[in-house]
């Protein structure tokens, strides 16, 4: 992989961290701010928000300055939005710093997937987004673990601190390490949004809010159900989750190294494993080495899915004119499935299906991912059939 790659990487981490560490350090911001932890919980939801709308409208502003300088000036947004942060002396500056930080989440891996696939040859192309996500993967096994130590044991300002100071790393490797690239082609604004008028990048949109959405249903409520179903003690909890972490990772990895050489068949066989893995994972809760299990492979083959949907977005939208904006939006919507996610798990355990219900629910949002897969490569068949008829 090109070493400009590694740029995109230590980004993705930064990302990755500052917006997953947030979990771990819910309490000890409610109580220094004097708040309660729902209401300190504000900080990951406006974090949410800000993604969904800050991916379009950066990307927008942005239309002609080239990739390169674009990237080093998310990267400074995100240097500054966490320095606010960590800087805060009210709750609501503090978010503030939050929404600031995360206007580049969305745009800087809708940009860094682009370029990422215009770095390598174009039977590498799914393998450099991947890399470029697993910054995104380690960020789970290792930003977020040191991030909340890092607040035990000295303050959860000085997570953001250390953040920060990954921003600024992601800033000189952009700078030093990307290479030169050209100043875009006008376009009209109403140009870029055609490709959400394509059957084709509606149907990709779909399998991205749906597919990580699933595996987000079950992890979201993994502590209560490990605790209350499978019997394992709340400190368990923190290598349960780093076994997820480590599923993301592999995951992330297949994904890549096998959607390079056939993208669609890659799809259908992760969102079927993991449907298939999370409606077992409802029947095998109660058994503590059948759930790690499932813990992993839902991580796995979940993740495994990211870098192809991304990959079919992008080559969809491409062949309607509009490849970033449609990548960046992306990414928006991947919030957007995990935000649902979270939901629907709520929505079956109030309703008195028990602690396991979010897996069933999980499973068939994964199934839908396929169904929306397979109607995708059937319109793609169809399409490809017409010119030979024509021939004929």
């Amino acid at each position: 992989m090109p070493v400009a790659l590694w740029a995109l990487v230590i980004g993705a981490f930064g990302i990755g961290t500052t917006e997953f560490v947030i979990a771990g350090l819910l309490p000890a911001i409610a109580a220094d701010f004097g708040v309660t932890i729902p209401v300190a919980a504000h900080l990951a939801t406006s974090y949410a928000l800000g993604v969904f709308v800050g991916a379009p409208v950066l990307i927008i502003l942005g239309a002609r300055t080239p990739k390169k300088t674009m990237l080093a000036s998310l990267a400074g947004l995100f240097v500054l939005g966490n320095l606010i942060t960590a800087l805060a002396p009210t709750l609501e500056v503090a978010i503030a710093g939050r929404v600031v930080t995360s206007l580049t989440h969305g745009a800087f891996f809708g940009i860094g997937s682009v370029l990422a696939a215009e770095m390598v040859p174009p039977h590498k192309r799914v393998s450099a987004i991947a890399f470029m996500f697993s910054g995104l993967t380690v960020a789970n096994l290792i930003g977020v673990p040191a991030g909340t130590w890092l607040s035990q044991q000295f303050s959860w300002q000085t997570t953001f601190y250390a953040i920060t100071l990954i921003g600024v790393a992601t800033v000189v490797g952009v700078l030093a390490l990307v290479p030169a690239t050209p100043k875009p082609k006008a376009q009209r604004i109403g140009h870029e949004f055609a490709a959400f008028g394509n059957a084709k990048v509606l149907l990709a949109m779909g399998i991205t809010i749906l597919g990580p959405a699933a595996f987000f249903t079950s992890i979201t409520y993994i502590a209560p159900m490990m605790t209350e179903v499978a019997g394992f003690s709340e400190s368990a909890v923190t290598w349960i989750l780093m076994v997820f972490g480590f599923g993301l990772f592999v995951g992330n990895w297949l994904g890549g190294r096998f959607a390079d050489r056939a993208l669609m068949p890659m799809l259908y066989g992760t969102l079927l494993g993991q449907g298939l893995v999370l409606i077992a994972f409802h029947y095998l809760a109660s058994s503590q080495i059948a759930s790690i299990l499932c813990i992993f492979l839902m991580a796995a083959f979940g993740f495994a899915t990211v870098s192809p949907i991304q990959k079919l977005v992008m080559d969809k939208a491409k062949a309607a004119g509009a490849p970033t904006l449609a990548s960046a939006v992306n990414i928006g919507l991947f919030n957007l499935g995990n935000a649902l996610g979270a939901w629907l798990g709520g929505v079956v355990i109030a309703q008195g299906f028990g602690f396991t219900s979010p897996n069933w629910a999980g499973g068939l949002l994964s199934l839908g991912a396929l169904l929306l897969a397979i109607a995708s490569g059937l319109l793609d068949r169809r399409e490809a059939a017409t010119p030979a008829m024509a021939v004929r």
